[in-house]
């Protein structure tokens, strides 16, 4: 079982190299983002946010307000750094227990980017996400590269603090009993599972 505590210190010690390593798939995250439905006017709880590496990506589309938590204290300052003078709050703590995140809802969407494998209870996680959305908000648990190439590169160091990428399938029916699933792609590219909440 992962334990938080070390998910918390193995970022930690990767925040200060963080962005220097960050490859960007440009047309895979718009992919992402337009499946999510980040648009104008949105309100965005950005789960897990890192160094903020989809901050840009908000301000572009003119996102309405985003609310970015992630565990680890070195990530959400560098975040933060991120975040002056936008839109953008950051919380560090855990969206599990937040109460912060809780304050802020519901949310228009809800976006798990690059982390999903790094919650020790994905069902849990879904069922608190789910009710942190408005009627006909969505929840999008993405990956910018493909199942297999994710489970590749958390088989080194981060071994101890991921878990192996659940199937697209496997995550629809955990979204089942709270959202219409509409988008399940799982190809060499990209992974992402969207769901609506219904009303």
């Amino acid at each position: 079982m992962i334990d938080k505590r070390d998910v918390q210190s193995f970022f930690d010690r990767l925040a200060p190299g963080w962005d220097a390593e960050l490859v960007r798939n440009e047309p895979v995250i718009a992919a992402i983002l337009d499946n999510a439905g980040v648009q104008p006017g949105v309100r965005v709880l950005d789960v897990a946010c890192g160094t903020g590496v989809l901050f840009r990506d908000y301000t572009a589309r003119q996102a309405g307000h985003v609310t970015a938590i992630d565990l680890s204290p070195e990530m959400a300052a560098r975040a933060a750094e991120k975040a002056a003078g936008t839109c953008i709050e950051v919380i560090c703590g855990d969206v599990e227990t937040a109460v912060q995140v809780q304050k802020s809802a519901p949310y228009d969407v809800v976006m798990v980017y690059n982390a999903f494998p790094h919650f020790p209870d994905p069902a849990g996680l879904i069922r608190r996400l789910s009710g942190l959305l408005r009627p006909g908000g969505r929840l999008s648990i993405a990956h910018g590269m493909s199942r297999a190439a994710l489970d590749a590169h958390h088989s080194g160091s981060a071994h101890a603090v991921s878990m192996r990428l659940l199937p697209a399938e496997e995550v629809r029916a955990l979204m089942a009993p709270y959202l219409d699933v509409d988008v399940v792609i799982s190809d060499d590219r990209m992974y992402q599972v969207c769901g609506v909440k219904r009303a």
